[in-house]
Parts: structure tokens; C-alpha cells; sequence
């Protein structure tokens, strides 16, 4: 094989400036870096100059995360309430309701989290700190009362039966939607 030639018809350092593999002209580097550097400066719009808007800033890095552990949540939430009221809501029918309840809030929430326009956002914001809210009064009240709750919540316990995760997750919602509002 000649000097230079990597087997496939292409020559020179694979990856290196300028050669076919990057598609860069010399000027500006990789493409990855050049995506590296527009997604850190806040930019990164079909053309690469725009910035992004306030949906795309909701769902993009941990906004993708957080949507993610919100879907699942939602999921797992709903077909646990559904199971528990269809076959034994008589026997604790203020935890079934309340872990329907908390199944509509991150429903809410998912949804919300993934449109991300202002109106969008504002309903989330509201989804996050009801759901705040309910892990802490639930949380409290299935510890001080725990004959209130003869089978558990999502809530109860402030998340335990859920490694906590109910009780971090609106926080890290409520901060990440406060933290991309500004652009």
C-alpha cells in the first residue's frame, strides 16, 4: 500500500484537518468542535448562527435527562395507580388517589417539559412545585401518620420506595426550568 493511503481510496491522516472525513476547509477545525463551540456559546440553530429557542433550550442537554426520568415516572406511576385502583381500591383509597394524582402530575409535567414554549413552561413550573409540594406534605404525613397510608405512594416517605427520586426530581425541574428562561 503507497504512503499515506489508508486502504479505502482516501490518503493522508484520517480525521486531519481539511481531508474529506471532517468536510472542514482548514478553517475552524473539526465539525464536532465546531458544534462543541456553538452549543457552548449558547448557539446552535439549523445554520449554526441563530440561538437556540426557549423550547430547544428546554429539552437540550440535562432537559433531555430530566424529561427522561419524567416520562419514566409518568409511566410507571400511571400503571401503578391504574393496577391499584382497578383491583384494591377499597383497601387504601387515599394512597391509590393520591398515586393517581402524582401520575397525572408528571404526565403534566412530561408533556410540558417536552413542548417547552412560555405557556408550556409556565404550566411545568406549576406541575414541578405541585409535585414538590405533594412529597413533602405525603412524605410528612406518611411518617407522622402512618395508619393514613396503609399501602405507600409514590410520595410516601418523601420517595423512598423510589430512592428518593421524587423528592429530587421537581427541585432539579423547578431549577432547570428557572436556569434556561434566560437566553
Amino acid at each position: 500500500m503507497p504512503e499515506g493511503a489508508d486502504g479505502r481510496g482516501r490518503s493522508g491522516p484520517v480525521g486531519a484537518e481539511g481531508s474529506s472525513e471532517t468536510g472542514s476547509s482548514g478553517s475552524g477545525g473539526s465539525a464536532a468542535s465546531r458544534f462543541a463551540n456553538r452549543v457552548s456559546a449558547g448557539r446552535g440553530g439549523a445554520s449554526g448562527g441563530e440561538p437556540l429557542t426557549l423550547a430547544q433550550r428546554t429539552r437540550s442537554g440535562p432537559g433531555s435527562l430530566l424529561i427522561a426520568v419524567y416520562g419514566i415516572f409518568a409511566l410507571a406511576a400511571t400503571a401503578r395507580s391504574a393496577l391499584q385502583i382497578t383491583t384494591k381500591f377499597s383497601h387504601a383509597p387515599l394512597a391509590y388517589s393520591l398515586s393517581a394524582f402524582a401520575a397525572v402530575v408528571y404526565v403534566v409535567a412530561t408533556v410540558m417539559l417536552v413542548r417547552g414554549d412560555g405557556a408550556s413552561r409556565r404550566v411545568a413550573f406549576a406541575s414541578c412545585a405541585v409535585e414538590l409540594v405533594g412529597v413533602l406534605v405525603i412524605g410528612a404525613l406518611s411518617v407522622l401518620e402512618p395508619s393514613w397510608f396503609p399501602e405507600a405512594t409514590v410520595w410516601s416517605d418523601f420517595g423512598g420506595g423510589y430512592g428518593y427520586v421524587p423528592l429530587v426530581l421537581p427541585v432539579l425541574g423547578l431549577l432547570w426550568l428557572r436556569r434556561t428562561s434566560r437566553g
